[in-house]
């Protein structure tokens, strides 16, 4: 099985962005018969925060997810907790594409009847809401917190003091029986909230977006399914 992963920005300058620390991420999650190659964008944009950063992305990483599929792989995760170009992607190629958002809100609507998505800062909420309304996991979603820091600025030591802050709250204070994290460059941090919250006193699952995506990616490629050509426009990939 090989997964094919794009990272939806171009290369940043931290080190905790390289290639090499997104795949020691993913691969804890795999499968030992599962090989994981990571490619970032050659242009677009540094972060995603934004609407406009949003297009750019699903603009420049579309290429490589029909590349992907010519190359051979089995499927491709496009790794960004606002699902980036997914949709546009799914109609042009036959192999599974998947976001990091469906598939945490569909594992933690498993795990939970209310939940909670911690994410990085204010302006990236209400694009986290429309993506609930389109996958109609709106209902489940007692809140959306954030710690007003953008992705390019995440300093891991001072990231486990701040999610562990908005993740008791949405516990305490909302009632939330599991928790998504709302950023896959939050990474290495998901055993440790969840070992903090316990010696808490509060024990609460947190759902790592691409520790879900992989393990979702996986099950399609298993069971030999993909997005459904009726719904993803069949006649653009005829064309391409």
């Amino acid at each position: 099985m090989r997964i094919k992963v794009v990272i939806p920005i171009v290369q940043p300058l931290n080190p905790e962005f390289s290639p090499e620390a997104n795949l020691k991420e993913l691969v804890q999650f795999k499968a030992p018969d599962t090989e994981i190659d990571v490619v970032f964008l050659p242009n677009g944009p540094t972060s995603i925060e934004c609407y406009y950063d949003e297009v750019l992305a699903a603009a420049n990483l579309l290429d490589l997810v029909v590349h992907a599929e010519k190359s051979g792989y089995d499927g491709v995760y496009i790794d960004c907790f606002g699902d980036p170009g997914v949709r546009a992607a799914r109609e042009l190629v036959e192999i599974p594409v998947v976001g990091a958002f469906q598939p945490s809100a569909m594992v933690a609507s498993l795990l939970a009847s209310r939940w909670s998505i911690v994410t990085i800062l204010g302006n990236v909420v209400p694009m986290i809401h429309d993506l609930a309304r389109l996958y109609r996991v709106e209902p489940n979603i007692i809140s959306v917190r954030h710690i007003n820091t953008p992705v390019l600025s995440f300093n891991h030591a001072d990231m486990k003091m701040l999610l562990l802050e908005q993740i008791e709250k949405a516990v305490d204070e909302e009632g939330a029986e599991a928790i998504v994290l709302g950023c896959t460059g939050m990474m290495g941090l998901s055993q440790y909230l969840v070992s903090e919250m316990i010696n808490k006193g509060k024990p609460v699952p947190i759902v790592n977006p691409s520790g879900a995506a992989i393990g979702y990616l996986e099950l399609l490629i298993r069971n030999q399914l993909s997005q459904s050509p009726l719904a993803y426009a069949q006649a653009i990939r005829t064309n391409r």
